[in-house]
């Protein structure tokens, strides 16, 4: 049963990533996006990543840039990251608009439109215990952690959802998680963290595991961790 789960899950995202990708452009999002931010700020419009995904495989994600290509002041100093991001960046934040170059990552079968958000390459050797199975799927635009809380669970809650989510697997349940992320997302519910939900832990970017004292090495920074 969970094989035929899987076949239907894998051919509707191939189904309403290739339908999504063409009516946007049609309409054309996908074509005024990009024209906007090169309009409006210096840099690439498509911002790239290297993301952990199915079995730990090392994947690239797109989304629409939404932070100047700038790490650095004048002075050398580091920018804080939401002082990176752009006027435009924001809008695209708050509306999820910037996740929408991810249809193409359903499309290549690097991702599901359903399933654990792809971590980072600094946080997925974090994940200890049963906390693996996570990426026994694909990772997703959407899961059942996004429709929980989004940025304003912690982290260790986020991980709970996804192994939920790896261990009550259906096609359904993939269907009301659609649903629901789609209406969270008209009430744009959950794009901004709030202060209580920005202390550092396991799998934050600042995290030093006490058993060494050695800084912990990143790779590109995102807000807040921010896994979406």
């Amino acid at each position: 049963m969970r094989t035929f789960n899987l076949f239907l899950k894998r051919a509707f995202d191939i189904f309403v990533s290739t339908l999504a990708i063409l009516l946007l452009m049609v309409i054309p999002v996908l074509i005024i996006i990009p024209i906007i931010i090169k309009l409006t700020s210096k840099g690439p419009a498509i911002y790239k990543q290297q993301r952990i995904g199915k079995n730990g495989k090392k994947f690239v994600i797109y989304k629409f840039r939404t932070m100047i290509p700038e790490r650095y002041d004048s002075n050398g100093e580091e920018i804080m990251s939401e002082d990176r991001i752009t006027k435009v960046g924001k809008f695209l934040r708050k509306t999820s608009l910037d996740e929408l170059p991810q249809l193409f990552n359903v499309l290549n079968g690097t991702m599901s439109l359903i399933g654990p958000r792809p971590m980072l390459d600094y946080q997925a050797p974090r994940c200890i215990g049963e906390e693996n199975l996570r990426f026994d799927m694909r990772p997703g635009l959407t899961g059942l952690a996004q429709i929980k809380g989004r940025n304003n669970i912690w982290w260790e809650e986020r991980i709970q959802y996804d192994v939920e989510y790896v261990k009550k697997f259906t096609f359904w349940l993939d269907i009301i998680i659609l649903f629901k992320t789609v209406l969270l997302v008209f009430k744009k519910q959950g794009t901004e963290v709030k202060p209580e939900y920005r202390g550092i832990s396991r799998f934050s970017k600042f995290y030093i595991p006490e058993e060494t004292s050695e800084t912990v090495v990143i790779s590109e920074d995102m807000t807040s961790d921010k896994m979406n």
